[in-house]
């Protein structure tokens, strides 16, 4: 299963860069969404040495389908917009 990371989690004047909101192809309910926590994710970085971040699914982020995701260490910028792979 994929996704697309869509965003940091953030408040106004803070983003928490280890969490981010993910957007998955199949998934447009909240129902659907909260099947999914627990779930692994993992996102690969461009480049030569292949780093692999991976990450877990801890909630859901409002009512169409989106997911919070929990990284191990926090994500770059350029990860926004690029895919996940959902294990």
């Amino acid at each position: 299963m994929e996704g697309v990371i869509v965003s940091f989690r953030r408040g106004r004047k803070t983003q928490v860069t280890n969490q981010a909101v993910v957007l998955i192809d199949s998934v447009n309910t909240k129902h659907k969404a909260e099947e999914l926590i627990g779930k692994v994710v993992s996102w690969e970085a461009p480049g030569k040495n292949k780093k692999v971040l991976k990450g877990r699914i801890t909630a859901v982020h409002g009512n169409n389908g989106a997911v919070r995701t929990l990284f191990e260490t926090g994500i770059p910028g350029q990860a926004i917009g690029k895919k996940v792979q959902i294990i």
